[in-house]
C-alpha cells in the first residue's frame, strides 16, 4: 500500500527583479531591521505623553475580534480556543495577543509573532509576540521570497528553523525594503523641538520660580571702615539666612537692618518667552500624524468637544486599515488550529463594530428607525388588499 504524496508545484513566475544589490548585499542579501530606529521611536513615545496616549487609544479602538466557522461545532471550539490561549506574561486570549501585536506594529512599523505548538502538534500551546530589534529579513531571488533570521545560541544571525510558525506583519511597507513604516517616523524632529521648549520652561521655573533674594548693604560715606563694613555684611548674611530658615519651619521672623539695605528678588524682572503658540503648532502636527481628534487626547482647541461625522469617518477609516493589515495573520492562526484539530479550515475573521458616536445620538437614531418602521406597518395596513 503506497502513501499519497503531494505533488510539488513550481513557484509563481515573478517578473520584478532587483536591478542592483542593496547596500548590504555583501551580507548575503540580509537587510537589518535597523534597531536604532525602533529605539528612537520608543524614545519618542516615552518622552512625549500625547504620542503614547494616541498609540494606546488606537490599540483600544482596533481591538475586539472573533472568528466564525460554517460548522457550529468548529465555530464553538475555535472561539473557546481564542478566549483561553496563552499569550505569555500571565495574559490569555487572542485579543491580548492583538493588543501587543498592534503596539509593536504602530511603534516599530512591523510586528513579529510565533505560534507555539504543543507536543505532538495536535494543538497550539501559546501565541507569543517578539521584539523586532533582534530580527532580520533575508530576501530571496524575487519579492515573493524572504526568510526571517535571528540569533542562535552562539550569537550568529541564521534563518530560524520553523518559518511556518512565525508571524510577520509590516505596516505600510515600501518598495525598496521588506520592512514597514512606523507611525512615528516623521515625529523625532518635532519631538526634539518640543522637548527643548519643555526643558527650557523647566529650567526657567527653577531659576525664577524658586525665589532667590539679593541683599545689598550700602554703607554711607565715612560710616564704617572697610573691615567694619565686611563684618556688617557678614552679620546681615547670618541674620538673613536665619530668617529664611525660620520660614521653612513655618514661623515668621522679621529681618531688621540698620543703614541703607536693598533687598530684591533675583529674576523678578526677567520675561519668559511665551510657549503657547509654538507648542500648539508642534502638537497640531503630532495629532495630525496620529489621526485622532484632539479632544480625545485631552486638547481643548475648539469651542465644542463633540466629534463631527467627518472626524468619525476618518478615524474609522484609519482603524479599518489597521484591521485589514492584521486580518491575514489572524486567519493564519485560526486555520492552523482547525487543521490541527482535523476540521475544515474555512474561517472568517469578524471585528467588533467601531463605536465613536454619543449614546444620545445612537438612541435618537434607534428611535427614528422604530418610528419609521411603525409608519411603514401602518401604511401597509391602510392600503387596500388586492
Amino acid at each position: 500500500m503506497g502513501f499519497w504524496k503531494k505533488k510539488e508545484t513550481a513557484p509563481a513566475f515573478v517578473q520584478l527583479r532587483q536591478p542592483d544589490q542593496h547596500p548590504f548585499g555583501l551580507l548575503n542579501n540580509c537587510v537589518p531591521m535597523r534597531g536604532g530606529e525602533t529605539q528612537l521611536c520608543r524614545a519618542v513615545r516615552e518622552a512625549v505623553p500625547i504620542v503614547d496616549a494616541a498609540i494606546y487609544k488606537l490599540i483600544r479602538l482596533v481591538g475586539g475580534v472573533r472568528a466564525q466557522c460554517p460548522q457550529a461545532r468548529a465555530d464553538e471550539a475555535l472561539n473557546q480556543f481564542l478566549k483561553t490561549v496563552s499569550v505569555g506574561r500571565g495574559q490569555f486570549g487572542l485579543n491580548s495577543f492583538v493588543d501587543c501585536y498592534v503596539d509593536s506594529l504602530l511603534t516599530c512599523g512591523r510586528a513579529i509573532g510565533e505560534i507555539v505548538p504543543e507536543r505532538g502538534n495536535r494543538d497550539i500551546a501559546a501565541l507569543l509576540c517578539g521584539r523586532v530589534d533582534n530580527l532580520e529579513i533575508r530576501e530571496g531571488r524575487n519579492p515573493l521570497e524572504f526568510v526571517i533570521c535571528g540569533p542562535d545560541e552562539h550569537g550568529a544571525v541564521v534563518p530560524l528553523p520553523y518559518q511556518n510558525l512565525l508571524l510577520f506583519t509590516p505596516l505600510n511597507p515600501e518598495a525598496d525594503n521588506p520592512y514597514g513604516v512606523s507611525l512615528l517616523r516623521s515625529l523625532p524632529f518635532l519631538s526634539d523641538i518640543l522637548l527643548k521648549i519643555y526643558n527650557a520652561i523647566g529650567v526657567n521655573w527653577e531659576r525664577c520660580g524658586n525665589v532667590r533674594f539679593a541683599v545689598v548693604y550700602k554703607p554711607q560715606e565715612k560710616e564704617l571702615s572697610g573691615v567694619q563694613a565686611q563684618e556688617r555684611g557678614q552679620q546681615l548674611a547670618r541674620e538673613w539666612a536665619s530668617a529664611m530658615q525660620s520660614t521653612k519651619s513655618g514661623s515668621v521672623r522679621d529681618f531688621v537692618a540698620v543703614g541703607d539695605v536693598d533687598i530684591r528678588v533675583i529674576g523678578a524682572d526677567n520675561q519668559i518667552l511665551d510657549s503657547e503658540v509654538p507648542v500648539r503648532q508642534i502638537l497640531e502636527q503630532i495629532v495630525a500624524k496620529t489621526g485622532i481628534p484632539p479632544f480625545m487626547l485631552g486638547l481643548s482647541w475648539s469651542s465644542t468637544e463633540r466629534m463631527s461625522s467627518q472626524q468619525a469617518d476618518l478615524l474609522t477609516t484609519e482603524i479599518t486599515a489597521i484591521r485589514r493589515t492584521l486580518t491575514p495573520v489572524l486567519e493564519r492562526i485560526c486555520r492552523l488550529w482547525l487543521r490541527m484539530q482535523g476540521m475544515s479550515d474555512q474561517v472568517e475573521i469578524l471585528w467588533d463594530d467601531i463605536n465613536l458616536q454619543d449614546e444620545l445620538e445612537e438612541a435618537k437614531a434607534a428611535l427614528y428607525r422604530e418610528q419609521a418602521r411603525k409608519l411603514r406597518i401602518e401604511n401597509d395596513a391602510a392600503e387596500p388588499q388586492q
